[in-house]
């Protein structure tokens, strides 16, 4: 009988995860290191994975955040590898800092903060240069201001419910919003048909999206064009989001107030019209905790019963257990798979008591449930369909 059979798992953490995350797996069938052998599955921050030989035991990673570009998504894919991440585990820490940002923005902070920083003198002159100059931060207040928020996932929609508490008004822009993002959202929340109307109409955007190719320099030329005059520019996303020639451009024409960034480079750096942040977004305590809490109970419960929750790559999908025999398999999302699993079963005498199939793209992924313990030949045949990608057993524990 294999580790697999007997729930005995092996996990890779490839970045310091949290305690509280880790001690989630159960002791006696957990083993966790950072250079483990064979592993079933690996655990990740920020570590780049592009380049890394991921072993052929690995049945899953999970990723300690939201973002997975460190992570070779379509190579895994190709291996019927699911990639977990954990959305909104760590939207109220992003939350927090665009809220920072905007305010710093609007009231001038930093460069008011530097002005203090250059200032000589005794006491009476420090004061005196402070009110003789103190004009030039003169700021705007938030309320009656017009946020525009593009992307309306879990950190866009909490963003736009504490600029609405703080007099604000939000409009918003998602042509893929979820219909249970739609139930979430704030019914306050103006509707943008198009990018075009949210830039023209706000004071302040901040971008919430993920990386994607129609993603990529979504702040470009033509979009900075289109801005109010003085608009405020945040990007607490990623930092392709934003072309950075473009947004200096824009500020050089004072169509951008401030950029407000959490990525740091090289052109942005020492500009007076760019805050930037390193990389902060997801830099609480709390946030670390809800991530790697998170992706563990995604990680148990794929291993042990092969449901799935919060991949970028495959369909959630998730079955009660009626039966301790459960088959897992993950093949390309083309016609009659399913067809020649069933037929597979019938040929090795094996009742089906219990199925559900879903897809997502160009995934697909079947949990079964059968009536009797399944013969390693069964599960030999089904990795041969043609489209099958892989294919585990996945009982209860013997006892």
């Amino acid at each position: 009988m294999t580790d697999h059979q007997k729930n005995n798992f092996r996990i890779m953490a490839l970045n310091q995860i949290s305690p509280l995350g880790l001690e989630r797996f159960p002791v006696d069938r957990y083993h966790i290191g950072n250079d483990m052998n064979k592993p079933d599955a690996i655990l990740v921050r920020s570590h780049n994975m592009l380049d890394m030989d991921i072993p052929a035991s690995v049945l899953a990673i999970g990723r300690a955040g939201a973002g997975t570009n460190n992570i070779p998504v379509k190579a895994m894919s190709e291996r019927g590898i699911p990639v977990f991440n954990t959305p909104g585990a760590n939207a109220n820490a992003v939350k927090e800092l665009v809220i920072a940002g905007i305010l710093i923005a609007a009231r001038n902070l930093l460069p008011a903060m530097r002005f203090v920083e250059s200032l000589h003198g005794n006491n009476d002159a420090l004061h005196q240069q402070a009110e003789r100059e103190k004009k030039r931060f003169s700021g705007v207040e938030l309320p009656g201001r017009t946020l525009g928020i593009i992307g309306l996932g879990e950190i866009g929609r909490i963003v736009a419910d504490t600029a609405i508490k703080l007099g604000m008004k939000v409009i918003g822009y998602d042509p893929n919003i979820t219909v249970e993002s739609a139930w979430s959202l704030s019914a306050e929340v103006k509707k943008a048909n198009t990018l075009e109307s949210l830039l023209r109409h706000s004071d302040f955007i901040t971008a919430h999206v993920p990386l994607l190719e129609s993603t990529r320099h979504l702040i470009n030329e033509k979009s900075i064009s289109l801005m109010k005059q003085g608009v405020i520019v945040l990007n607490f996303s990623r930092h392709d989001i934003a072309h950075e020639e473009a947004v200096l451009d824009g500020i050089a024409a004072k169509r951008i107030k401030y950029y407000v960034c959490d990525f740091p480079s090289q052109k942005l750096q020492h500009h007076e019209s760019v805050i930037t942040l390193p990389h902060l977004g997801a830099s609480t305590q709390e946030a670390e905790e809800n991530c790697a809490m998170m992706v563990v109970n995604q990680l148990i419960d794929f291993l042990q019963n092969g449901n799935i929750k919060n991949t970028v790559n495959f369909p959630n999908i998730g079955m009660e257990r009626e039966s301790p025999y459960r088959i897992a398999i993950a093949n390309a999302n083309v016609p009659n798979i399913v067809g020649q699993v069933s037929t597979c079963m019938a040929n090795s005498g094996l009742n089906i008591h219990n199925m559900v199939n879903k897809s997502r793209g160009e995934m697909a992924y079947t949990l079964v449930d059968v009536d009797s313990p399944v013969p390693q030949k069964l599960i030999t045949g089904i990795s041969e369909i043609s489209g099958v990608l892989s294919v585990r057993y996945v009982p209860l524990p013997i006892q």
